[in-house]
């Protein structure tokens, strides 16, 4: 049992293989609180670079390795860049965005394995079932909806955001990959940032930001930006 508001228990903590850089060993202890998160205490939690998978929330601990940092973007300073507007605009004429509860169905489990498989990460592991996907996606500690991006009818693209009362955070993305010329992974983003602006939030969380890592190093593109380095958040400018 691990004290702390609520109080959680330590699921797991060893050491395993990096997944985002090749050679390095990676420790992300995983700890179930035994309530739900406030907004309030979700707040807290992204405040100090956690992260949640599940109903399991981590923060990573490596030894000799600081390459993860956490990212946010201040909503009321960010100016989307030409190339973000016009994937904007384009979204707004082609994709219809529905807000609602997570699901786990049979639809979106084959949507999420054939982003991965698009995006090359199919072969580190079987594909996610639907039980899977309703434990590790769908299921959560905390205040959680989705995005349901539509074109003409036909489902192409899930996003599973977290609030808290400052701020959304990104949980995580995935599309079809024949959709791909719409961006629907920066137009994701871009909405959520319209939401935080709608709901008078101050912050969206991007999860971690990697250098050595193209699938995680992205992020950095938003700017400004926020990162966590050594316990502070430090201010990444145009």
């Amino acid at each position: 049992m691990l004290s702390g508001d609520p109080p959680e228990l330590l699921v797991h903590d060893e050491l395993m293989p990096c997944p985002y850089v090749l050679g390095r060993d990676a420790r992300l202890p995983l700890r179930l609180p035994l309530v739900r998160l406030s907004r309030a205490q979700l707040d807290q939690r992204l405040r100090q670079g956690e992260r949640r998978q599940g109903r399991l929330l981590y923060r990573t601990q490596c030894p000799n390795c600081t390459a993860c940092e956490a990212i946010r973007i201040p909503v009321r300073d960010y100016r989307p860049s030409k190339t973000e507007r016009r994937v904007e605009r384009r979204g707004q004429r082609i994709i219809e965005t529905k807000l609602g509860v997570v699901a786990a169905d049979e639809q979106r489990a084959t949507l999420y394995n054939l982003h991965k498989l698009g995006r090359g990460l199919g072969n580190d592991g079987d594909p996610l079932t639907q039980s899977g996907y309703a434990a590790v996606l769908a299921d959560t500690s905390c205040e959680s909806f989705e995005l349901r991006y539509y074109v003409q009818d036909t489902l192409i693209g899930v996003a599973i955001v977290d609030r808290a009362e400052n701020a959304l955070s990104a949980v995580y993305c995935y599309y079809d990959p024949a959709y791909g010329y719409l961006s629907p992974g920066v137009y994701s983003i871009l909405y959520q940032l319209e939401l935080c602006r709608r709901w008078g939030l101050d912050y969206l969380y991007l999860g971690l930001t990697i250098d050595a890592c193209k699938a995680m190093a992205y992020k950095r593109r938003y700017v400004p930006h926020e990162r966590l380095v050594d316990g502070q958040w430090s201010r990444v400018e145009r």
